[in-house]
């Protein structure tokens, strides 16, 4: 589902409508399976910070709260709502596949380039965007916007590949691991999020009190490592890296039109 949106993203000035339209619709597929995502992720959470404070947690301190999180995701599991869930998904994305032909994209090698580096551009745009606002106001949603910038920008990387300007495996590598980093981020702040909910969903103080502080400490490492990790790979003009991508792709592609021509002639 990222994938198709980040395509969508990638040539959306070319047909707008189209790419606004649809990106909602796979928008929506993904919120049905968010709970039971989330679920999972927040057990993973635990066992990072068991594995990340092993001293800490030695005597069993996290059990409890791990103990309700698998509870409640195998409450989520085996109801009939996550079966419905996937099949409303998976509907919904043949559905998608039948609507590609509607997709109007131009075959001109300049326009085509243009747009290939406009989709880029966009999400290096968001991404410095988001970093800024990360580091000034450091709130849980602009590190989520960074993320899923940042996640955008590595799918980007593997459907332009060999047009990037730069050196691609490694700055893949390089995005890929600040998007997993952010992503443990991401679940730090909804994990605290539930901490402080009056209904105490993850148990009574007792239960919780070392989970607190280490999350506290999990926050503050993996906050300082991702914004110095997305201020390397975004702190250069978005504009300046997409001119050169847009200028090798007009090339590429007005090579391989010539030789489709070549070859109808041949």
């Amino acid at each position: 589902l990222k994938s198709v949106r980040a395509l969508l993203r990638l040539v959306r000035s070319g047909d707008e409508p189209f790419c606004q339209t649809e990106n909602e619709c796979y928008k929506q597929v993904s919120a049905l399976l968010a709970g039971p995502r989330e679920a999972t992720a927040l057990i993973e959470t635990i066992d990072r910070l068991a594995a990340s404070f092993p001293e800490q947690s030695a005597g069993g301190g996290l059990d409890a709260v791990r103990d309700r999180l698998v509870m409640r995701q195998h409450e989520l599991h085996a109801g009939a709502g996550l079966d419905a869930a996937i099949s409303a998904a998976a509907a919904a994305c043949r559905e998608g596949l039948g609507h590609i032909d509607r997709l109007s994209l131009p075959d001109q090698p300049e326009q085509a380039a243009d747009i290939l580096a406009e989709g880029a551009r966009a999400t290096l745009r968001r991404a410095r965007k988001a970093l800024d606002k990360a580091g000034s106001r450091g709130e849980a949603d602009d590190f989520h916007d960074l993320r899923k910038a940042a996640k955008t920008h590595s799918m980007h990387l593997s459907l332009l590949g060999r047009l990037w300007p730069t050196p691609i495996k490694a700055r893949r590598k390089a995005v890929d691991a600040l998007g997993e980093r952010l992503g443990e981020l991401h679940d730090v702040f909804v994990m605290r999020a539930l901490l402080d909910a009056e209904a105490e969903p993850l148990g009574p103080p007792e239960d919780t009190k070392l989970l607190g502080k280490l999350l506290k400490r999990s926050e503050k490492s993996l906050r300082k490592s991702s914004l110095a990790e997305a201020a390397e790979l975004f702190g250069d003009s978005p504009k300046r890296s997409t001119r050169k991508l847009a200028r090798k792709a007009r090339d590429d592609l007005a090579g391989a039109a010539q030789e489709d021509l070549a070859a109808a002639a041949g």
